[in-house]
């Protein structure tokens, strides 16, 4: 996955009162009113932000009007890194909070660390902005619920970035299942072969000129500045979940989507670690993990497993059909009474049909079943265009409900790899109340529901 990071120029001496962010009221915008987005956090995912809302600008009447982060080189290189800012009159911000307070910018693009999107989502909120935010959404379960009563509260638009949501080929093969394509569907089950190998060792070196590591680290404990802490924050868990919420909130959001849950599983049963013994890293999340979900409301299960290392594929999604051209097995298989459907990426589904198999509808980037070219193959720079399309839509219907991600999606989705989290750490099932968002009699479990504490003075709002 692409690297992600931030910005905030600011000290820990700063009060919790002087990081609240007004809100204003809200404003609807007519098919004619143009819509400035501000964009924070420059590293690779970013690319595809500006890239979407470059290919969107004309016909969605939208202009990229700011960005942000952090790291001044960010900043300075910015146009060099993404070409499509060339020639834009351009704000420039290391500090998020001024970018909030400047009443042009409508709206925020956020590709940042996993620790900082609900805080930073909030905020926008708070400041009138609509936000479209990377996923995972959250480092925690109680974050995703903040952020919904953010969103509600100030009537915001916030899409999370599952993008698949909005591609039509997958949009196509969730209207198969529940037409009945496959039959009446009692399985799914996600996974994420990816080869990442030993991740390194911490290295405590002298922090960039130019960089604020102190707002980088934001509301997360302190820690020193090495390569690893920068570059390979996925992999910690002060600053994110691992891969159990990195990749695989993309595949719990297909299988949720497709198997028509809408609330929280009910128990959650997971195992995992870092594996093979002997070849340390500083990482602490688990490369391999398994686990398994059950619903209150529906008579599925649920399965998903990713690995770190060589592996062989599953149901020919690396070997026949493999994930965006890479040599990596990545994907869903939903099983069916008359059949079984897989989708191995972001624009494709394929279906096999009765007791031998054979190939039922499909549809993939460039070729479909029916011999109609649907789609030219995928452009990573505008890979989102159609989620982001989407998102500029809700901001001038002012409904969330027309957003293909709304955040109490990103939540539900997220949460699942948090309970996985949790029953993983926990060595044990986890049965959790979809109401409450509590454990059930479980106060050992309820530990991990939300951060010990933020750090100020990035600190959560209780009440947002």
């Amino acid at each position: 996955m692409a690297t992600r990071r931030h910005f905030l120029k600011s000290s820990a001496t700063v009060g919790v009162a002087a990081l609240a962010v007004p809100a204003v009221a809200m404003n609807v915008r007519g098919a004619n009113d143009r819509i400035r987005v501000g964009m924070v956090g420059l590293g690779g995912r970013m690319r595809s932000h500006i890239g979407s809302l470059t290919v969107l600008k004309d016909s969605e009447n939208v202009e990229i009007a700011a960005i942000c982060d952090c790291d001044q080189s960010k900043l300075d290189s910015a146009v060099k890194s993404y070409p499509d800012l060339e020639g834009l009159k351009l704000k420039s911000y290391n500090d998020q909070r001024k970018l909030f307070e400047d009443k042009d910018i409508d709206a925020v693009s956020f590709s940042t660390q996993d620790h900082w999107h609900a805080l930073q989502t909030v905020w926008a909120c708070q400041a009138g902005k609509d936000v479209y935010v990377e996923k995972p959404p959250t480092w925690c379960i109680w974050e995703g619920r903040q952020m919904v009563k953010a969103a509600r509260k100030y009537g915001r638009m916030v899409q999370i970035g599952t993008q698949n949501r909005s591609s039509p080929n997958i949009c196509e093969g969730m209207q198969q299942l529940k037409d009945g394509l496959i039959g009446d569907l009692y399985m799914a089950r996600g996974m994420t072969y990816k080869m990442r190998g030993n991740l390194g060792k911490h290295s405590p070196r002298p922090v960039p000129e130019g960089l604020n590591w102190d707002a980088w680290v934001g509301p997360a404990k302190m820690a020193e500045y090495s390569n690893f802490q920068h570059r390979r924050w996925y992999w910690n868990s002060n600053f994110a979940s691992g891969d159990v919420a990195n990749q695989t909130v993309h595949d719990i959001d297909k299988i949720r989507w497709g198997l028509g849950l809408d609330d929280h599983p009910i128990t959650v049963m997971s195992m995992g670690d870092r594996f093979p013994p002997g070849d340390e890293d500083d990482a602490d999340t688990p490369n391999t993990q398994t686990f398994m979900c059950q619903w209150a409301d529906r008579k599925v299960l649920v399965t998903f497993e990713f690995r770190h290392w060589y592996t062989n594929s599953e149901a020919e999604m690396r070997d026949k059909y493999p994930f965006v051209a890479e040599n990596q097995c990545v994907g869903e298989i939903f099983f069916g009474t008359k059949g079984y459907m897989i989708f191995p990426d972001y624009s494709s589904y394929y279906s096999f049909l009765g007791p031998n198999n054979e190939p039922g509808p499909f549809k993939t980037a460039g070729q479909t079943s029916d011999a109609v070219s649907s789609t030219q193959l995928i452009d990573w720079r505008s890979e989102s265009a159609p989620h982001f399309k989407n998102w500029i839509g809700a901001m001038r219907s002012r409904k969330h409900e027309d957003l293909n991600a709304d955040v109490e999606q990103g939540h539900l989705s997220t949460s699942v790899c948090h309970l996985a989290k949790i029953s993983c750490k926990l060595g044990r099932s986890v049965h959790f109340d979809p109401k409450t968002e509590r454990f059930v009699d479980d106060p050992e479990a309820d530990r991990y529901l939300r951060r010990e504490e933020y750090r100020a003075p990035y600190v959560f709002p209780e009440e947002v």
